[in-house]
């Protein structure tokens, strides 16, 4: 079995689903066809780059028998049964983005997929929603928990004098 810490984020309606947040809901009760899953509570989030809208995000720990490789493919394919497509670029609005974060099996480098995520230490919006679910869960390349984490990504930061 693997265990795994996963991103979910919508900034768009779905035709059945309703409302961001709900797309989140709908998306977790998929997932689940995957194995054992447990979701943070949804928490919202200003948008990165050129989208408009905000986000709802949360974060999830999934245990289940896929390798990296074969989790990435299921999570694509959800992604595009909720109306996902490959346009758009980087950063655009979107029904449903999946993101593997962390996996208990430490580092997994492929062609389509990088574990650790690259940039899931610059984002509150993933630190926080994981914070409480996994607070203990070590990042493999710092040794950091994601507690230590989030903690060194929101600190106040001394105003310029």
């Amino acid at each position: 079995m693997h265990d795994y810490l996963l991103a979910l984020g919508s900034n768009q309606p779905h035709a059945e689903y309703g409302p961001p947040r709900a797309v989140i809901a709908a998306a977790v009760e998929t997932v689940s066809a995957l194995g054992s899953i447990t979701c943070s509570p949804v928490i919202a989030s200003l948008p990165l780059g050129p989208s408009l809208r905000r986000y709802a995000n949360a974060a999830a720990l999934l245990e289940t028998e896929l390798s990296p490789r074969d989790l990435l493919g299921a999570l694509k394919s959800i992604e595009r049964a909720f109306g996902r497509t490959g346009g758009g670029g980087r950063w655009r609005a979107r029904v449903l983005d999946l993101d593997i974060v962390l996996w208990s099996g430490g580092i997994w480098v492929g062609p389509e997929l990088a574990i650790p995520h690259p940039r899931f230490r610059e984002r509150t919006f993933v630190l926080g929603p994981a914070m409480s679910i996994a607070p203990g869960w070590r990042d493999p390349v710092t040794g950091l928990s994601v507690r230590q984490l989030n903690a060194r990504l929101t600190k106040p930061k001394p105003l310029p004098r």
